[in-house]
């Protein structure tokens, strides 16, 4: 039945390629994002409107039991407090040795009412949690469990602003990634503080970090600094040297 189901989401990409060319030369019915002339940007974009146009953008992915859950290796995790490694932070290092009390997520840019939201702050929203599948570009896989806050309801309590499009999330670890309106708000798009029923660990993003299950892994940031709101892109890759696209939808 999985292989099925694949064959006929694969179909439906290639018998919507026609389409989706003259959509891309043509001119969208929305904007998107811009490509600089970039090759990878190209890319991006010509997978960023097939899937917003072939797919059901409100499709949950699937979500499996405890006992499915997985060895979860850390891979290509650093840790901003060890200031023998690549990406130290000294804010994130002081934060770390009291134990992130003093830790705040800031929400700025188009909401009505910009916020430093503590732990306790977001923990006081409803929560959700769920097991999924995380797929990383570099080719593993594993299941774990998550528990968080749907990135949704904090924007909302922030009050979204009509014009907004984009969510752009800065880390302590200098990686920071953005995602459109419909990402943010998918629900299963979280806020997560919470990892296989205990507080999320240093190699996954402690305190706080996002998880988007709709995108490749490396979408889901960690180490979680602020989050700012925009009408326009904010391309955190311009230029594409890390070799990463900026949409990698799933």
């Amino acid at each position: 039945m999985e292989k099925k189901n694949i064959i006929t989401r694969r179909t439906a990409l290639i018998t919507g390629v026609s389409a989706m060319g003259s959509l891309l030369l043509g001119g969208c019915s929305k904007p998107t994002p811009p490509t600089y002339g970039h090759l990878l940007r190209m890319g991006d974009i010509f997978t960023y409107e097939a899937q917003r146009s072939l797919l059901n953008v409100r499709a949950l992915s699937k979500e499996y039991s405890r006992a499915d859950i997985s060895s979860f290796p850390a891979t290509g995790s650093i840790n901003p407090s060890d200031a023998s490694l690549p990406g130290f932070s000294k804010d994130y290092e002081l934060l770390h040795r009291n134990n992130f009390a003093h830790w705040k997520l800031s929400i700025e840019g188009l909401v009505a009412r910009p916020a430093s939201y503590s732990m306790d702050d977001l923990q006081k929203f409803k929560s959700r949690t769920q097991i999924t599948r995380h797929t990383c570009e570099e080719g593993w896989s594993a299941i774990g469990e998550w528990t968080g806050v749907p990135l949704g309801v904090v924007l909302d309590h922030a009050g979204i602003m009509p014009k907004a499009r984009f969510v752009t999330f800065y880390s302590y670890d200098d990686y920071n990634q953005s995602f459109d309106m419909i990402d943010a708000f998918h629900p299963q798009t979280i806020l997560a503080y919470g990892m296989n029923g205990k507080n999320l660990p240093i190699q996954h993003g402690a305190p706080i970090r996002v998880r988007m299950e709709t995108q490749i892994g490396g979408q889901s940031i960690k180490y979680l600094k602020r989050i700012v709101v925009t009408e326009n892109f904010v391309d955190t890759n311009k230029n594409g040297d890390n070799g990463w696209a900026w949409y990698m939808g799933i």
